[in-house]
């Protein structure tokens, strides 16, 4: 989690909890997943191009 310590999470932790409620927590955590998931997910589809339009250059010559 990079720099972050224990206290710094649960800082963080008490402060969704006040701000978003006991209710929201779970959704949000949900909507938060999906969204780093479809991230990665782009992250590594436009690599994959990267690598394969470099192999088609490299092929072609």
């Amino acid at each position: 989690m990079g720099n972050l310590g224990p206290m710094e999470i649960l800082l963080i932790g008490v402060a969704l909890l006040l701000f978003f409620g006991p209710s929201k927590l779970p959704e949000l955590g949900k909507s938060l997943g999906k969204g780093i998931q479809e991230f990665k997910k782009a992250s590594r589809e436009l690599t994959d191009s990267v690598h394969d339009d470099l192999k088609d250059d490299k092929d072609k010559k």
